[in-house]
């Protein structure tokens, strides 16, 4: 029996020898995208010594393998690693794609100031460690670190950006790839997003991005959260600011959990808390915030496609300085022209009237797919809805009722398609459909400022960029936007003649009421935009860029319809139905040089505006509320004409300094006078001491200089009662220079994991310094901001 047990083995034996590994698998390596070969990856058999390499042309071969299931790691430096699995029977052939994608590595690349929406446009990017700094403030507060970048002030807590010397509708906001809908034409309408959501913020001076809007005549502002890499984890951070002005702070968290399939949840929350602010001599009294913000991401993202839900809720409650509201003329006249407010009361949290309360909701479904050898396709639907509440000091039934009422709700569908299948161009076509209704609450016993109408936008845009070598890359775009406004708005019969409505659109009068028409203005819209410029790579470390862009905006409601008491603004508000969409042609560019030394930007533009619209001060009104200064809309020819300027020098490894510069220069050229609200000039410079052995110890000191801005319009005449004469109003002329300030200290610490604490410890107008800013709206009644302390607590884990 163990005779025959001997020789089945081997025979068997010899049957297992005799097994055909002669077989021989040949492949290929190639771009996803455009089917170029890939050299250099490296393809091993997994738990076998079998390792091969692609040559110039993408092709390797492996020998002597066994009939049967393999399954192949191929690996490449710029590459995702990707698990093949494949039946070898006979010489067997085949071709593998890998991802090898300039747009797909910025995902899980951090990269420093680099332009990723535009290769010609001035771009700018906010490092983290500025938005974690700025975390207890608002949006316009953090952008003010970019040369060019200023804020449009109602008080402290209102804050709406400033880019090159415009504002406004004309600067547009993207949250996670949504265009913000949120009455941003209003100048104490702050923008409604939460600068703790989102840790990849960028600014694009001017239009040459006419992919997210061709209005963008400003720039535009992107907000993106951070890529979530595809890997098995759970991690967040918890930052604590405390503030000594307004003796508060806000505290955020955020907690993503991710899985190697590419699934993730991601959750953010934050609320704030401030009562009155405090000037260096007084309170500014009324001026607390109370705000609170959360979001909620689920999605998916592998290679092939991803998707994405999202949803935002955004909640601000602003009190707007007591003494901005006034009740006649001459105390109109006697608060603008004093140097101390009418009102101050003790410190307080505390929200009275007036003040305003803001809440918005958004949310987005998107989904994208890539074709191999062809591009990607995405597409996006999104919601949003604004309530706007404004509260005035009112008495008696209506003591607590709103003033100013306003549901803005907008539903947004757009799609495009990229083409990258060859090497070195990079165009995409893409399609936008938007409605929006406004519905202005006539239950507030106010004249409604802002009318009712349902708003229709289709927009088409077609955008490139193509590398003609190493050193040169062009980029080009073209857009068209339609726009169609239908409201339905009463007019006071005396504001209708006076303003020569009853000559010019008597046609749109649907009923009239006697001391009231019942109107239904209906006007469309058909702008053209387009953006073209190169990048030139003069060698690693020097760049030059130029853009021209031609951008046309068409006029919001406040510019159309505006028609009495804008509570919150302390004004009354005058539009025009003949003012017709403005139009834009910058010339833009800019000299960079980046090494680990110094480096520098040196940005000049031109901006000429046709049919340039403003609202500017050309009187007083009495009503039963009070007496308040009378701003009208008027369009006019415009250009502005500035330079942005950075510099930075390290001195050493651990000494650097930093130097930023901004002019810009606005003329109403049809009656050759200053444009209103133009920011002064102004200049930055900062030195740092960073000793990463001493807990990444950090220290730095700011100084910012704001010049006195010499070019504004002329002050407007009104008659006094008291006087019984006309007197001067001195509501245009600036305040005069001033100088701030800053200290910054922070080091890390290890509870868990390394350096997963930081503390840190920073001071704004460290001097206590009294100061009015051109640029902040209540300058006419108080002081700004004195001495801030700000103690910041931030963990991850």
């Amino acid at each position: 029996m163990k005779y025959y047990l001997y020789v089945f083995a081997i025979f068997c034996s010899t049957l297992i020898y005799a097994q055909d590994c002669n077989s021989i698998l040949l492949g290929e390596i190639v771009d996803f995208h455009d089917n170029s070969p890939l050299s250099g990856a490296t393809i091993n058999i997994t738990g076998k010594d079998y390792t091969a390499t692609s040559k110039e042309n993408g092709k390797f071969s492996i020998k002597q393998l066994c009939d049967g299931v393999i399954e192949l790691e191929i690996s490449h430096p710029e590459c995702t690693t990707k698990f093949v699995t494949l039946t070898i029977n006979g010489d067997t052939y085949s071709e593998i794609r890998l991802e090898h994608h300039l747009e797909e590595l910025k995902e899980v690349k951090v990269v420093g100031d680099v332009p990723k929406n535009t290769n010609s446009g001035q771009e700018n990017i906010l490092s983290v460690k500025d938005i974690e700094q700025n975390s207890g403030k608002s949006l316009g507060d953090a952008l003010k670190k970019i040369a060019g970048v200023s804020t449009l002030n109602t008080g402290g807590n209102i804050v709406k950006p400033v880019i090159q010397g415009l504002n406004g509708s004309r600067i547009l906001i993207l949250n996670n790839n949504v265009r913000m809908q949120d009455m941003e034409w209003g100048e104490e309408h702050a923008p409604n997003v939460d600068v703790n959501a989102n840790q990849n913020i960028s600014v694009i001076k001017g239009a040459a991005a006419i992919e997210y809007g061709g209005d963008a005549i400003g720039g535009v502002i992107v907000l993106e959260p951070l890529p979530i890499v595809r890997t098995d984890s759970l991690f967040g951070k918890t930052q604590l600011n405390l503030a000594s002005n307004g003796r508060g702070g806000n505290i955020t968290s955020t907690l993503t959990k991710s899985y190697k399939s590419g699934l993730y949840i991601k959750g953010q929350g934050s609320y704030k808390r401030l009562g009155d602010l405090e000037a260096p001599d007084y309170i500014l009294s009324n001026t607390g915030i109370k705000e609170s913000g959360a979001s909620l991401s689920v999605g998916k993202r592998d290679f092939i496609q991803g998707w994405e839900g999202y949803y935002s809720y955004f909640n601000s409650e602003i009190g707007i300085l007591r003494a901005s509201h006034i009740g006649n003329i001459d105390d109109l006249i006697t608060a603008i022209n004093s140097d101390v407010p009418s009102v101050v009361n003790d410190f307080t949290y505390d929200i009275d009237q007036p003040f305003q309360e803001v809440t918005h909701h958004l949310g987005k479904l998107s989904y994208y797919r890539r074709f191999e050898g062809f591009g990607k396709w995405t597409t996006q639907y999104d919601f949003q809805q604004n309530r706007r509440f404004e509260y005035d000091v009112r008495v008696g039934d209506d003591a607590d009722k709103a003033s100013l009422d306003l549901k803005l709700t907008t539903h947004s569908i757009l799609t495009n398609i990229k083409f990258d299948a060859k090497q070195g161009l990079d165009f995409k076509v893409g399609a936008l459909g938007r409605y929006q209704t406004n519905f202005a609450n006539p239950d507030t016993g106010v004249r409604r400022l802002i009318p009712d109408y349902d708003k229709y936008d289709f927009g088409l845009f077609a955008i490139g960029s193509y590398e003609l070598n190493n050193d040169w890359t062009l980029d080009a775009g073209a857009r068209y936007d339609f726009s169609r406004i239908d409201a339905k708005k009463f007019y006071r019969t005396s504001r209708w003649e006076e303003r020569g409505y009853d000559v010019d659109f008597s046609d749109i009068i649907l009923e009239d009421l006697g001391t009231q028409l019942f109107t239904n203005p209906v006007f469309d819209y058909h702008n053209f935009s387009g953006t073209l410029g190169f990048h030139y790579e003069i060698n690693g470390k020097d760049h030059l860029r130029f853009n021209y862009a031609y951008a046309q905006r068409a006029p919001n409601p406040s510019e159309l319809f505006s028609d009495g008491l804008h509570h919150s603004a302390a004004r009354i508000e005058l539009g025009d139905l003949r003012i017709k969409s403005e139009t834009s042609s910058k010339f833009s560019a800019s000299l960079e040089r980046n090494t680990t030394k110094w480096g520098y930007t040196v940005a000049p533009f031109l901006n000429s505006i046709n049919d340039f619209i403003l609202v500017e001060p050309t009187g007083v009104e009495f009503t039963i509320r009070g007496a308040f200064p009378v701003w009208s809309y008027r369009q006019t020819d415009a250009v502005l004409l500035g330079v942005d300027a950075s510099l930075y020098n390290n001195w050493s490894s651990s000494i650097r300094t930093d130097h930023k510069f901004a002019w810009v220069r606005g003329t109403d050229t049809e009656t050759d006078t200053p444009l209103i609200h133009i920011p002064a000039a102004n200049f930055t410079n900062s030195i740092s001491y960073t000793n990463p052995r001493w807990n990444n110890f950090l220290i730095s000191l700011e100084s910012q200089y704001v010049f006195e801005q010499t070019r504004y319009p002329e002050n407007i005449e009104v008659y006094s009662p008291e006087q019984q004469e006309n007197v001067i109003l001195d509501i245009n002329t600036p305040p005069d220079a001033y100088h701030l300030l800053a200290l910054n200290t922070e080091a890390s610490f290890t509870l868990k994991n390394k350096n997963d604490l930081t503390i840190g410890l920073s001071a704004t107008n460290l001097l206590n310094t009294n100061y009015r800013d051109y640029l902040n709206r209540q300058r006419y009644f108080a002081d700004d901001m004195g001495r801030n302390i700000n103690l910041r607590l931030i963990f991850n884990y």
